[in-house]
């Protein structure tokens, strides 16, 4: 089984980002440092990924290109290697923003801690929010 990222799973939609990071967009929000995640569940989205994420590493935070670069893969890599992005609850359409916090590189150790604790609280987070209602 190959276990790639593929082009359906990149937040590309300028709208989509737009609701994602504007007032009352986002539904779920947590730190775990260096990473900041922010997702909202979009039932309008085509793309049959139950994920589409983006990365973004500031330029005010890392100044020069090949820090915000190194910090990209870094995280693009522990989110593929997380078995949790494959396992989202129903049919639930996440798009997630990972946005890097820290001033200065890190190593992928505390990339991947972090985004372990994001995606459990993610994980967590989404299966109580689709979870039936027990008067049925």
């Amino acid at each position: 089984m190959k276990n790639g990222l593929y082009k359906k799973e990149k937040l590309c939609s300028v709208v989509a980002i737009d609701q994602l990071f504007g007032n009352g967009g986002a539904e779920f929000s947590r730190l775990a440092y260096p990473l900041r995640a922010i997702a909202r569940n979009n039932v309008r989205r085509s793309s049959d990924a139950p994920v589409a994420f983006l990365i973004s590493v500031p330029k005010k935070r890392l100044r020069h290109a090949v820090d915000r670069v190194t910090m990209r893969r870094r995280i693009r890599e522990a989110y593929r290697l997380s078995p949790l992005r494959q396992r989202t609850p129903g049919a639930l359409r996440l798009d997630v923003a990972f946005v890097y916090v820290a001033d200065k590189p890190l190593p992928y150790s505390a990339v991947e801690r972090a985004m372990r604790r994001i995606l459990e609280g993610l994980d967590a987070f989404y299966a109580n929010y689709c979870a039936p209602a027990a008067d049925e």
